[in-house]
């Protein structure tokens, strides 16, 4: 049976791997490949396990039982089954890799390795294969091997190194093996295991569900939660449910609901359904109902901020052991929105004084008198999402609910609410919330700075939003990318935005056109002997992706540079005018009481090297209509304190005063023709996002877009004032 078709005879069916932990190299290899026929979904690898005992092989399951036993045949069924090459060619050097320690020895295999890449990408044909997870996974396993990558030699060995480590199956497979040692930190011979699929997940038959409170805009950890629902729904060839939480009407509207909709679109996740909690408020209040006719609900008039402290000190209410038929009488009242039911509300009666604090009494139905933006006035009690979603994940066939570990003490709370009710049980998956350096995720607070003004609205550059993050210079790829590298870990980490800037660059740099911007402030004009009165030539947009098409670039004896470069300039030194040549300084004129230069000349020297020149200096000309007026856009973190560890209300100190700084700009007439939404490159600048575009004076504002390097995610305004507030 040839590969194709023993792949496509295995077709649907759902893997388990088995590997053990102790040994590093090969089973990197293994568990990435796993991870990357996973994403593929070529097969449904469903799980994962990592066991730390000595002398175990890896090994794959099926339903029909054994697959695959062994290092090397693992990686060569993982590799069949994804139609991958299997030629292995490289076994020798990678087994010295595995157990080479011998400096010089080591530099031999790499050697090798390194000019077998010297004009490949890959080790085998022109796509991935098992040679080149085993060779990446020999060496990330082996301290000194990498070493010797670090020295800055291999120059194609580190390349390909690179490309290896920025895959999202090695992300994940790298999270996968993370967790399973944080739980198993010193290695005995407890197994340790990481599902990388669902509990009890039957293919075709998994319903997941992301239900957002129509109360704000999607942020960035929303959409790691709508990423990991549509991806395990797409594993399993399921289904994916959008519910929109609508249980608060204090905050909630329809604005918020078609922002969401909107947002999930642009991130290309298609539910199969959208639905409401709204629509089940008659049938969720029915089983809040039955909950009180079965004693396991009672209706409580103590203040809230004493129910509060009650339930930390484990104190029951002097409610709790109302009866039956006075709780129904209280319950009704509630409904009806009477003066006297507004001060009730109805709680779980579970335990007063449970260790986890989450089962002690908690409030399922309170009274908002506010009209619902989707049901209007017809109710006047309104349940917790505490109740509503275990009853609603229920009914509408949820087989797996996916929440974040901030939940996790309220699980057990979850599965009470069905097994008290007597309705169909749903699995729960834990994942671990995004946290940004710098940054809260919490809309409240979101909605508190969009109210005040603090910011221009949710789609605000400075915002963890979805569209701020966009409007920025995010791109929906570099989203999903970092997504993907994360995948449903659950380990706890506050990251850096570096990373996944630096990952956007990527993408960026190769679709962004190249321009010349010159910042306003003491523009100096230049006098360059030698140079045609005007001349135009077309070269291209970027020097490297030439299908992006061509610019018009202007030539002239006046020119235009920054007074930072003029002011770096020094008489008889030959520098570079970048996309024209070498140019000598002849003379430097300067304001003695300012320091300021105010005019510069050069002689044209085209015959110069440009590649011994240390300064290449972007220029305008200036003496042609039509150059561009912009608004270059920067912008610093809103906040000044590095970690929150809860979303809580933010004193007053650790919000950072000035968050948005403006340069004027004179820019290549080219941009004039751009459109709102394009990525520039602004040369020895960076990267820019054409924000927007006044016609009467015409001018264009352009917000910088981060790279990742220091200077573009740090604080702006640093000083003793940020430091003193970390």
């Amino acid at each position: 049976m040839s590969d194709a078709d023993r792949g496509s005879e295995k077709q649907g069916q759902t893997y388990s791997l088995t590997i053990p932990l102790w040994s590093t190299p090969f089973p990197l290899a293994v568990i990435s490949l796993a991870c990357f026929v996973r994403l593929g979904g070529v097969v449904k690898l469903a799980t994962i396990e990592l066991q730390d005992i000595p002398g175990n092989e890896p090994v794959i399951h099926s339903l029909d039982g054994l697959v695959a036993s062994g290092k090397l045949e693992c990686l060569v069924y993982l590799a069949s089954v994804s139609h991958l090459d299997t030629e292995d060619r490289f076994t020798t050097q990678i087994h010295n890799i595995s157990v080479l320690k011998d400096f010089k020895a080591l530099s031999v295999t790499l050697e090798a390795l390194d000019y077998h890449l010297a004009l490949r990408t890959v080790f085998s044909g022109k796509c991935l294969s098992a040679d080149d997870f085993a060779v990446w996974g020999a060496i990330r396993g082996n301290l000194a091997a990498l070493g010797i990558l670090k020295q800055g030699q291999l120059a194609h060995l580190r390349r390909f190194y690179s490309y290896m480590e920025s895959l999202p199956a090695v992300n994940i497979a790298l999270n996968i093996i993370a967790e399973a040692k944080s739980k198993n930190a010193k290695l005995t011979t407890t197994a340790a295991s990481f599902s990388v699929g669902l509990d009890d997940a039957v293919h075709g038959e998994v319903v997941t569900r992301f239900p957002p409170e129509p109360s704000g805009y999607l942020h960035i950890g929303h959409v790691k939660a709508a990423f990991l629902n549509q991806y395990f729904a797409r594993m399993y060839d399921g289904k994916l449910v959008v519910r929109m939480d609508d249980t608060n009407p204090k905050k909630e509207s329809a604005a918020f609901e078609k922002a969401i909709l909107e947002d999930l679109e642009t991130l290309g996740i298609t539910p199969d359904c959208v639905t409401y909690t709204s629509d089940y408020f008659e049938h969720i209040y029915k089983q809040a109902l039955g909950l009180i006719r079965l004693g396991c609900a009672y209706t409580d008039d103590t203040d809230a901020t004493l129910i509060k402290e009650q339930r930390r000190k484990g104190v029951a209410s002097a409610r709790r052991d109302a009866g039956i038929e006075d709780t129904l009488l209280r319950f009704q009242g509630m409904v009806d929105g009477s003066e006297e039911g507004q001060h009730w509300c109805l709680r779980a009666r579970i335990s007063a004084d449970d260790p986890n604090k989450a089962m002690r009494d908690p409030v399922i139905y309170r009274v908002v008198m506010q009209n619902h933006h989707r049901t209007g006035s017809q109710w006047k009690v309104y349940p917790t999402y505490d109740f509503a979603c275990p009853v609603v994940d229920s009914l509408e066939g949820i087989t797996h609910a996916l929440r974040t570990k901030e939940y996790r003490d309220r699980n057990a709370q979850y599965h009470w609410m069905q097994n008290v009710l007597g309705i169909r049980k749903v699995h729960i998956r834990d994942f671990s919330r995004l946290n940004f350096q710098y940054t809260l995720l919490s809309k409240r607070e979101l909605l508190k700075l969009v109210d005040a003004g603090t910011v221009d609205g949710w789609d605000d550059p400075r915002l963890p939003t979805l569209r701020g993050l966009v409007r920025r210079g995010m791109t929906v790829e570099a989203i999903l990318q970092f997504m993907r590298s994360q995948g449903p870990s659950q380990a706890d980490i506050h990251l850096e935005w570096d990373g996944l800037w630096a990952m956007n660059k990527k993408l960026v740099d190769q679709k962004a056109p190249r321009f010349c911007a010159i910042i306003h402030e003491n523009i100096v004009s230049v006098a360059v002997v030698g140079a045609r009165e005007r001349q135009s030539k077309d070269v291209p947009l970027h020097k490297k992706q030439p299908e992006l098409g061509m610019k018009t670039l202007t030539y002239s004896s006046n020119i235009l540079i920054e007074q930072v470069d003029a002011i770096s300039l020094a008489v008889d030194e030959e520098v570079t005018l970048m996309d024209w040549g070498n140019a000598i300084v002849r003379s430097r004129e300067v304001d003695a009481s300012t320091g300021i230069v105010t005019s510069v000349g050069m002689d044209l020297h085209l015959d110069g090297d440009v590649k011994k020149t240390q300064k290449k200096l972007t220029w305008l000309t200036n003496d042609i209509p039509g150059l561009g007026r912009a608004i270059l856009v920067d912008f610093d973190y809103l906040f000044t304190k590095k970690k929150f560890l809860k979303n809580k209300d933010v004193p007053a100190n650790f919000y950072n005063p000035v968050t948005e700084f403006q340069t004027e700009a004179v820019c290549d007439a080219n941009v004039c023709g751009l459109q709102v939404g394009v990525i520039v490159q602004f040369e020895r600048k960076g990267y820019y996002r054409l924000d927007f575009i006044s016609q009467e004076p015409r001018q264009l504002k352009f917000i910088r877009v981060p790279d990742g390097s220091a200077e573009t995610v740090s604080l702006k305004a640093a000083g003793e004032r940020h430091a003193a507030a970390l």
